[in-house]
């Protein structure tokens, strides 16, 4: 039975009330926006003063011999959040209703709404192999609703995965800085350049999802596995020590990819299984995101 829209938007706003509690019961100050630190616009120029970070200096005023200035910053209020999510085949594994792709829509639906109740401008691109749906950045909450109905209703030409034109794509049509949040479960290779060229250009945050069959698959002996990206069959011994072993290395390594690409470009990383509650490890992801801008 498919669920309707006003169910999910409901459901998504529950959610979302949760998360911004929660979020911000940890935080302290002036820091209470979930996405705070991201858009950092220049602002003025003054004199350098005893205490100023170096890295704030302006070499090209301060070599025209009237004394050394500083660049002064401000945050920018109205921030470009683009929400890019893999649509590929890959992701319908799991339980009905509860399959990684279910969970990547429940989590850009939650994130867009705390995201407009900011001000935020946010946009979106559903990439497989291709692109399957671009929609420009814009504010309100009637745009959100338009964005969550969208998504939810995609469905895709493209059984495919390509995570290189994917972040291909998105580097082309951002003009401006802004937060970029990838929602895959990055089974792909080869996207690396293109990830740090978005990690440098842009406030990256990569986002997971796994499923637990993926790593621990059942042992029931020899089975059949469909491809869901070539919708080719295989038949694997399921109870072979190897091929389990094999599975659970495959995810281990793209997980400890992403932790160490998330350390050597400041980027911010999660992964989340889809019987976890994604609530709990989002408001860690945020809590850890504002501590880092804070400390700045």
């Amino acid at each position: 039975m498919k669920v309707s829209l006003k169910d999910i938007i409901r459901k998504l706003r529950k959610y979302e009330v949760r998360i911004r509690k929660a979020v911000h019961s940890h935080m302290h100050g002036n820091y209470k926006s979930i996405f705070k630190g991201s858009g950092i616009e220049f602002s003025d120029l003054r004199e350098y003063q005893y205490g100023d970070d170096i890295r704030t200096i302006d070499w090209n005023v301060t070599a025209k011999g009237h004394g050394s200035y500083v660049r002064l910053f401000q945050e920018d209020k109205e921030q470009h959040i683009i929400f890019l999510v893999d649509v590929s085949a890959s992701l319908n594994i799991g339980k009905d209703n509860q399959t990684k792709f279910d969970i990547i829509k429940e989590i850009a639906g939650v994130l867009m709404l705390s995201a407009v109740k900011e001000g935020s401008e946010i946009g979106l691109v559903c990439y497989s192999d291709k692109k399957e749906l671009y929609i420009a950045p814009d504010k309100g909450i009637k745009h959100a609703y338009y964005l969550i109905s969208k998504l939810f209703n995609l469905e895709s030409e493209s059984a495919l995965t390509d995570l290189n034109k994917a972040t291909q794509y998105t580097l082309s049509i951002l003009k401006r800085k802004s937060i970029v949040i990838v929602l895959s479960d990055f089974i792909d290779e080869n996207y690396d350049k293109n990830l740090i060229s978005l990690s440098k250009k842009h406030d990256l945050v990569l986002i997971q999802i796994q499923d637990t069959r993926e790593i621990h698959l059942p042992s029931m002996g020899i089975i059949p596995l469909v491809d869901t990206e070539t919708n080719k069959t295989i038949w694997v011994n399921s109870s072979s020590k190897t091929f389990r072993a094999n599975m659970e290395k495959r995810q281990r390594v793209i997980q400890t990819k992403l932790e160490n690409f998330s350390k050597s470009y400041e980027s911010n990383y999660t992964c989340i299984k889809t019987h976890e509650d994604y609530i709990i490890k989002l408001v860690e992801l945020f809590r850890v995101r504002n501590f880092h801008k804070k400390s700045a």
